[in-house]
């Protein structure tokens, strides 16, 4: 891996020299997030692009419920219940997929057989202090990460996702946050245009496809079974983690559909897709994340249907 260029990337965004702290100490801080109450809005930049977001988030309790909405362009929305989609919107409902702010656990054990840790000093971000922690590959499977970290609260207040290369290739970033639940409920509520998902639990490993070969440090975290939402078809998704970075596998029937592989690169996400014959008829396995396309791509190539 290039180090150089990437270096060079992060230490751009610092504003003050570097400050002495331990990593892990940070990502034990961060562990507790996901239980917090806050809301703010937050600027999504992906491939050039850029969208703004309302989150409202409130922990605490027994159950962690979350909505996002995007506020230009269509009113994306989605809301989760303990990190699981509850209803979503718009383009968001043909694959679950969303924009997802990166405050979850995150294990200093586990995330330093397979990255760097390095904090790199302090920055400023929507008005709040944080220090900033780099999180560096040690193979090609996977990207790099800076996280901003809140100094009050430890929450992400920025997030960039980087390639070997040096190139930024997604960014998150707090325009404004409040923390503490005294936002109005009623903002936890999805509205008429969120649509239901359903799921039902898929038993593993007896009936579940399997990966061949998945990147070193990446286990199968969810294997999920649901409903399309214009058939009676049964879609399976499996999300594959390594404690940071993520990647799913979503297989379904083609029915006699005429679809070829295809890969496409969606700034930082790789989508592969490869169609593949079974006992049961054709199907087609597509692999989504971010990660990079070989990854992705050798994800793909490896999956293994069900034992009949």
């Amino acid at each position: 891996m290039r180090v150089l260029p990437l270096f060079a990337l992060l230490s751009s965004c610092l504003v003050i020299p570097a400050y002495a702290a331990e990593p892990q100490v940070w990502l034990g801080r961060l562990a507790a997030v996901d239980k917090q109450s806050f809301h703010g809005t937050f600027v999504y930049e992906r491939n050039g692009s850029f969208s703004t977001h309302a989150i409202w988030h409130q922990g605490g309790g027994t159950s962690v419920t979350e909505r996002l909405l995007q506020l230009d362009g269509a009113a994306h929305e989605v809301v989760r219940v303990d990190g699981r989609p509850q209803c979503v919107s718009g383009a968001l409902a043909d694959q679950v997929a969303d924009v997802q702010w990166p405050a979850r656990h995150l294990d200093a054990t586990q995330l330093g057989r397979h990255y760097e840790m390095r904090m790199l000093g302090r920055s400023r971000v929507a008005g709040r202090a944080s220090e900033v922690l780099a999180l560096i590959p040690r193979d090609q499977y996977r990207y790099a990460f800076e996280l901003h970290l809140d100094e009050e609260t430890a929450l992400p207040l920025k997030s960039l996702l980087i390639s070997e290369k040096g190139q930024l290739l997604e960014r998150f970033q707090f325009v404004t946050l409040k923390s503490g639940d005294d936002f109005d409920a009623a903002m936890l509520k999805p509205s008429n245009a969120c649509q239901s998902v359903r799921y039902s639990k898929v038993e593993v490993p007896a009936s579940v496809w399997k990966a061949g070969w998945v990147p070193p440090g990446f286990q199968l975290n969810r294997a999920l079974q649901r409903t399309a939402l214009d058939s009676s078809q049964s879609l399976v998704s499996l999300l594959y983690e390594d404690g940071l970075a993520r990647f799913t596998v979503f297989i379904e029937p083609l029915d006699g559909a005429g679809v070829e592989d295809a890969r496409t690169q969606l700034g930082p996400t790789a989508v592969v897709s490869r169609r593949i014959s079974t006992g049961s008829g054709d199907m087609m396995v597509t692999v989504v994340g971010e990660v990079p396309m070989g990854t992705a791509e050798r994800v793909a190539l490896s999956m293994q249907e069900p034992a009949q």
